[in-house]
Protein backbone atom coordinates (compact mmCIF):
# COMPACT_ATOMS: atom_id res chain seq x y z
CA UNK A 1 0.00 0.00 0.00
CA UNK A 2 1.21 3.36 -0.78
CA UNK A 3 1.67 5.90 1.36
CA UNK A 4 -0.85 8.82 -0.41
CA UNK A 5 -3.16 5.60 -0.34
CA UNK A 6 -3.56 5.30 2.95
CA UNK A 7 -3.79 8.71 3.69
CA UNK A 8 -6.88 9.54 1.30
CA UNK A 9 -8.22 6.11 2.26
CA UNK A 10 -8.27 7.51 6.30
CA UNK A 11 -9.97 10.55 5.08
CA UNK A 12 -12.41 8.22 3.16
CA UNK A 13 -12.96 6.32 6.67
CA UNK A 14 -13.68 9.61 8.08
CA UNK A 15 -16.78 10.52 5.94
CA UNK A 16 -17.63 7.04 6.62
CA UNK A 17 -17.60 7.76 10.47
CA UNK A 18 -20.02 10.52 9.19
CA UNK A 19 -22.38 8.11 7.87
CA UNK A 20 -22.54 5.49 11.24
CA UNK A 21 -23.06 8.40 13.56
CA UNK A 22 -26.56 9.37 11.55
CA UNK A 23 -27.11 5.89 11.31
CA UNK A 24 -26.56 5.93 7.58
CA UNK A 25 -24.06 2.32 6.15
CA UNK A 26 -21.04 3.52 6.55
CA UNK A 27 -19.22 4.28 3.68
CA UNK A 28 -17.22 6.92 2.50
CA UNK A 29 -15.63 8.81 0.00
CA UNK A 30 -13.26 11.30 -1.57
CA UNK A 31 -11.95 12.82 -4.33
CA UNK A 32 -8.29 13.53 -5.33
CA UNK A 33 -7.19 15.52 -8.11
CA UNK A 34 -3.16 17.35 -8.18
CA UNK A 35 -2.49 15.49 -4.83
CA UNK A 36 -5.45 17.17 -2.96
CA UNK A 37 -9.21 16.28 -2.08
CA UNK A 38 -11.92 17.89 -4.40
CA UNK A 39 -14.76 16.42 -2.61
CA UNK A 40 -16.39 14.25 -0.20
CA UNK A 41 -18.90 12.49 0.38
CA UNK A 42 -20.98 9.53 2.26
CA UNK A 43 -23.93 7.47 2.22
CA UNK A 44 -27.05 9.51 3.10
CA UNK A 45 -29.92 7.62 1.67
CA UNK A 46 -31.97 7.12 4.21
CA UNK A 47 -31.80 10.44 5.63
CA UNK A 48 -32.62 12.09 1.95
CA UNK A 49 -34.99 9.44 1.33
CA UNK A 50 -32.96 8.72 -2.59
CA UNK A 51 -31.62 5.73 -3.68
CA UNK A 52 -29.03 7.67 -5.43
CA UNK A 53 -27.46 9.38 -2.68
CA UNK A 54 -24.67 7.25 -2.08
CA UNK A 55 -21.29 7.99 -1.65
CA UNK A 56 -19.32 8.26 -4.34
CA UNK A 57 -22.22 9.78 -6.33
CA UNK A 58 -22.12 12.56 -3.32
CA UNK A 59 -18.61 12.74 -4.07
CA UNK A 60 -19.02 12.96 -7.94
CA UNK A 61 -21.93 15.19 -8.00
CA UNK A 62 -19.42 18.13 -5.88
CA UNK A 63 -16.44 17.12 -7.87
CA UNK A 64 -18.34 18.09 -10.41
CA UNK A 65 -19.62 21.46 -9.71
CA UNK A 66 -16.15 22.57 -7.81
CA UNK A 67 -14.23 22.11 -11.49
CA UNK A 68 -17.29 23.34 -13.10
CA UNK A 69 -16.66 19.77 -15.72
CA UNK A 70 -18.46 16.78 -15.19
CA UNK A 71 -15.65 14.94 -17.00
CA UNK A 72 -13.51 13.98 -13.75
CA UNK A 73 -10.06 12.78 -16.02
CA UNK A 74 -6.90 12.90 -13.80
CA UNK A 75 -9.06 12.20 -10.82
CA UNK A 76 -9.11 9.22 -8.36
CA UNK A 77 -12.24 8.35 -6.19
CA UNK A 78 -11.13 6.76 -2.64
CA UNK A 79 -13.89 4.46 -1.32
CA UNK A 80 -14.27 2.38 1.62
CA UNK A 81 -16.42 -0.48 -0.18
CA UNK A 82 -15.84 -1.70 -3.51
CA UNK A 83 -19.11 0.63 -5.75
CA UNK A 84 -22.11 -1.19 -6.83
CA UNK A 85 -23.30 -1.34 -10.57
CA UNK A 86 -24.85 2.36 -10.14
CA UNK A 87 -21.62 4.03 -9.15
CA UNK A 88 -19.79 2.40 -11.35
CA UNK A 89 -21.76 3.67 -13.76
CA UNK A 90 -21.21 7.23 -12.76
CA UNK A 91 -17.57 7.03 -12.46
CA UNK A 92 -17.32 5.53 -16.16
CA UNK A 93 -19.53 8.50 -17.22
CA UNK A 94 -17.19 10.79 -15.69
CA UNK A 95 -13.75 9.72 -16.54
CA UNK A 96 -12.41 9.25 -13.38
CA UNK A 97 -9.14 7.55 -14.19
CA UNK A 98 -8.27 5.75 -10.75
CA UNK A 99 -10.29 3.81 -8.02
CA UNK A 100 -9.28 2.62 -5.11
CA UNK A 101 -11.25 0.97 -2.19
CA UNK A 102 -10.93 -0.72 0.58
CA UNK A 103 -13.38 -3.65 1.29
CA UNK A 104 -15.05 -5.87 -1.03
CA UNK A 105 -18.57 -6.41 -1.39
CA UNK A 106 -20.25 -9.83 -2.43
CA UNK A 107 -23.34 -8.69 -2.17
CA UNK A 108 -23.37 -5.69 -4.62
CA UNK A 109 -20.04 -5.02 -5.75
CA UNK A 110 -18.88 -4.00 -9.39
CA UNK A 111 -15.90 -3.89 -9.28
CA UNK A 112 -14.92 -7.46 -8.98
CA UNK A 113 -17.20 -8.94 -6.47
CA UNK A 114 -20.26 -10.07 -8.71
CA UNK A 115 -19.31 -7.36 -11.92
CA UNK A 116 -16.22 -5.98 -13.04
CA UNK A 117 -17.45 -2.72 -15.20
CA UNK A 118 -13.78 -0.96 -14.45
CA UNK A 119 -11.89 -2.77 -17.19
CA UNK A 120 -15.15 -3.62 -19.36
CA UNK A 121 -13.79 -2.76 -22.96
CA UNK A 122 -17.36 -2.59 -24.52
CA UNK A 123 -17.91 0.38 -22.69
CA UNK A 124 -15.88 4.21 -23.80
CA UNK A 125 -13.82 4.30 -20.53
CA UNK A 126 -11.84 1.89 -18.58
CA UNK A 127 -10.97 2.89 -14.68
CA UNK A 128 -7.62 1.51 -12.81
CA UNK A 129 -8.10 0.27 -9.80
CA UNK A 130 -6.62 -0.97 -6.28
CA UNK A 131 -8.36 -2.63 -4.04
CA UNK A 132 -8.12 -3.51 0.12
CA UNK A 133 -6.44 -0.33 0.95
CA UNK A 134 -7.11 -0.14 4.96
CA UNK A 135 -9.45 -3.15 4.28
CA UNK A 136 -9.03 -3.92 7.83
CA UNK A 137 -10.62 -1.00 9.39
CA UNK A 138 -12.76 -0.52 6.63
CA UNK A 139 -14.74 -4.06 7.34
CA UNK A 140 -14.50 -3.72 10.67
CA UNK A 141 -16.35 -0.54 10.46
CA UNK A 142 -19.07 -1.93 8.62
CA UNK A 143 -19.18 -4.98 10.37
CA UNK A 144 -19.56 -3.33 14.02
CA UNK A 145 -22.38 -1.05 12.63
CA UNK A 146 -24.59 -4.02 11.08
CA UNK A 147 -24.18 -5.98 14.11
CA UNK A 148 -25.45 -3.10 16.01
CA UNK A 149 -28.35 -2.79 14.08
CA UNK A 150 -29.09 -6.47 14.77
CA UNK A 151 -28.51 -5.95 18.34
CA UNK A 152 -30.93 -2.89 18.27
CA UNK A 153 -33.81 -4.70 16.42
CA UNK A 154 -33.47 -7.88 18.85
Amino acid sequence: MKKEEALFMAEALKEALKAAKTGEVPVGAVIVREGGVIARGYNKKESSLDPTSHAEIIAIRRASRKIKNWRLERATLYVTLEPCLMCMGALVQARVERLVFASFDPKAGACGSLYDISGDERLNHRIKVASGVMEKEATELLKGFFSGLRKGKA
